[in-house]
Parts: C-alpha cells; sequence; structure tokens
C-alpha cells in the first residue's frame, strides 16, 4: 500500500498578531470571549488566555472593563471572581445556566499634571 506524501503546514498569512485584533475588537466592541473566538477564528480557550495576557498588558491609558458573569437563574452576580473564564454554578441556586462575562477595552480620561508650587 503507498503512503501519501504529506504537505508541509502553512500557516494563514496574518498581518498582526491575534492580540493585536483581538485588542482592536474590544476597543470598539463589548464581547464575551465565546464571540471573539468566532470573530477571529480560535478556540475559546485560546481567547481567554490571550484576554488575561492583555489584562496584564494594556496600556497605562486604556482599562480592561469586565462586565461579570451572572446566573440566568436567581441573578447572582459573580462580583469578587478575578479569573475571566465563565464560572461552572451558581454558589446560590446550584444552577449551571450562566451567563458569559463580556469584556471591553475603554480610553482613560486624560488627567492634567499639575506642577507643585
Amino acid at each position: 500500500m503507498r503512503e501519501k506524501a504529506l504537505k508541509p503546514f502553512v500557516p494563514v498569512e496574518r498581518h498582526e498578531t491575534i492580540r493585536q485584533k483581538i485588542t482592536s475588537l474590544l476597543e470598539s466592541n463589548t464581547l464575551s470571549a465565546k464571540d471573539i473566538s468566532g470573530e477571529i477564528g480560535i478556540s475559546e480557550k485560546e481567547a481567554y488566555g490571550h484576554l488575561e495576557h492583555i489584562q496584564r498588558t494594556i496600556k497605562r491609558n486604556q482599562t480592561f472593563v469586565v462586565a461579570p458573569s451572572e446566573c440566568k437563574k436567581c441573578g447572582f452576580v459573580f462580583r469578587k471572581r478575578d479569573r475571566l473564564k465563565k464560572p461552572g454554578r451558581c454558589p446560590v441556586c446550584r444552577n449551571e445556566a450562566i451567563r458569559e462575562p463580556l469584556f471591553a477595552i475603554r480610553e482613560n480620561p486624560i488627567k492634567s499634571i499639575q506642577k507643585p508650587e
């Protein structure tokens, strides 16, 4: 039986890095990780990894905004959650129907620097 010759893997040509694309998307929209993965063509798990890195390395004049997850059944809001991923279940009602967190990048207002006299 003859084996087919494998073609070498050729990556997709990109002009921006994945994180640059995510950053430009989040500057104009508020999106979930699922929305980001669909727009860019990466897995949702990969999108969360990039979001964590973007959160740590964002510019000083910008803010990484996270709208927290919320239980669809009882309305519990996960405000104190540090992880970006969607929680598995609600601590109050134990329901697993939870809205995903939403992400955005906003510009900080420019603060005038005054010299001390």
